[in-house]
């Protein structure tokens, strides 16, 4: 097997892990009693994306071949995993149980303690998201040592990463295993994670060797530089401060609706037949279909209208977003088209932003600070943005909505409900990008971003 099938393999298997409960996870924890925790489990992904890849990359850097340490973190992620499925079906249980004793009633509430699912899984996404990295450190090696060009040959297998994500999606949104619902419904998501799991764990123990690159006695990176922490003396300048704060700001959008889109689409199920509400996992796919082909548009819109704007284009594309989810309903033509049109629009939001900020920082970091200051740009985004993000939305979500006999409805006693939530998410997306409009002063110059 050519290497770069091997590779593209690797990616494959990495984001199809991620992909079997990222967006569904909900849709499980509310059926078991769990849906006021719901932002948690995300914030928790945000919260170890701050230090766990730093102190996996230092390990791969000194002490553990990169592709080894690949394999032990996805092998430890699965256990852990493979904990927390356990748990999920002790809690499935219980919750049968208490719908049992309540006579069937349709408005129990189930009561299960969050700790013994909540737990393993922190310590298994602790040790998933570094691997996000590592996965790419071990595709640049290996092809480099092959004397590949990794500009040219990357991207391909890159985008099966992609193609694995949604093909985890989908298959947890149609494979039942005997339990009368979806695995996008039930525990059985999280086994799916588990195996996978274990399979790229073994797997990457055999790909080629990636030696340990000793750096020279000068060259040593302190635990500061090593965090991206040295990258805040940027915050000096004014430019650079600003940025930093908008991609924290905006960063508060991206788990969002991760988090709850499919909850949301799904709680249509409670009153109608609709089939998309019925397979909210299958059309929330779609984002990340539209994500893969707007990587395709980066390049001319960097060029034609340079860095600033396609930054502002992504900020007004997530507006879009949540206003399409607002006005949006799987149960007629111009509200599935919102949701469509929700998904489509997810590409431009989310790929449209991390790029060109991304090369923003390039441009204007210098060498000194390169590779601390696109640390810290992901920890602005990801980690803190994204954790503080969800922690808010899971406030808002929680205020208009609760767990109803399985489904994410509308609170009777608060007007507003669903279409409320999306609207402020709307709304705080909308000054955001007004904001960045005005306070963000940035000259494009194609002849520069078309040298890219």
């Amino acid at each position: 097997m050519g290497i770069k099938i091997r590779l593209t393999l690797m990616n494959f298997l990495q984001f199809a892990v991620w992909g079997s409960y990222l967006v569904c996870i909900g849709n499980f924890l509310g059926r078991v009693g769990l849906g006021d925790y719901i932002a948690w489990f995300y914030i928790a992904q945000g919260i170890v994306s701050i230090f766990m890849p730093a102190i996996i990359g230092a390990i791969a850097d000194k002490f553990i071949q990169p592709q080894r340490m690949l394999g032990i973190s996805h092998l430890v992620a699965a256990i852990f995993m493979g904990v927390t499925a356990y748990f999920g079906v002790e809690a499935t249980q219980s919750a049968a149980a208490q719908i049992a004793a309540a006579g069937g009633a349709e408005d129990v509430k189930i009561i299960n303690d969050i700790w013994p699912i909540f737990i393993p899984y922190v310590i298994s996404v602790a040790f998933y998201m570094p691997t996000l990295a590592l996965s790419n450190t071990v595709a640049f090696s290996i092809l480099s040592r092959m004397g590949l060009d990794t500009v040219k040959v990357f991207p391909p297998i890159r985008v099966f990463g992609t193609v694995g994500f949604i093909a985890a999606m989908w298959f947890v949104n149609f494979a039942g295993f005997g339990l009368g619902q979806a695995a996008q419904f039930t525990y059985m998501q999280l086994v799916v994670c588990t195996v996978l799991g274990l399979v790229l764990g073994c797997y990457s123990f055999t790909l080629p060797q990636c030696p340990i690159v000793r750096a020279a006695e000068g060259e040593k990176k302190s635990l500061a530089q090593r965090f991206g922490l040295d990258a805040f003396v940027l915050f000096k300048q004014k430019k650079m401060a600003l940025f930093f704060i908008f991609s924290m700001l905006l960063g508060v959008s991206l788990q969002i609706t991760n988090g709850f889109a499919t909850p949301y689409i799904n709680s249509f199920a409670a009153s109608s037949e609709s089939w998309f509400a019925q397979n909210p996992t299958l059309l929330t796919s779609l984002s990340q279909i539209s994500e893969a082909l707007c990587i395709l548009l980066i390049p001319f819109f960097l060029g034609r209208f340079g860095i600033k704007k396609v930054m502002l284009i992504a900020m007004f594309a997530w507006v879009l977003r949540f206003g399409f989810f607002g006005v949006g309903s799987p149960e007629t033509v111009l509200g599935l088209m919102a949701l469509f049109s929700s998904m489509i629009v997810y590409g431009v939001a989310f790929d449209f932003f991390n790029v060109s900020g991304a090369l923003f920082v390039e441009r204007e970091a210098g060498a000194t600070y390169q590779a601390s200051a696109q640390g810290l740009f992901m920890l602005m985004t990801n980690g803190i943005g994204a954790s503080v993000g969800t922690w808010l939305a899971g406030k808002v979500v929680n205020h208009y909505c609760a767990w109803t006999d399985g489904f994410f409805v509308a609170r009777p006693e608060v007007e507003g409900g669903w279409p409320t939530v999306w609207f402020i998410f709307a709304g705080y997306a909308l000054v955001v990008a007004l904001a960045f409009w005005v306070l963000f002063k940035y000259k494009h110059n194609p002849s520069v971003v078309l040298k890219h």
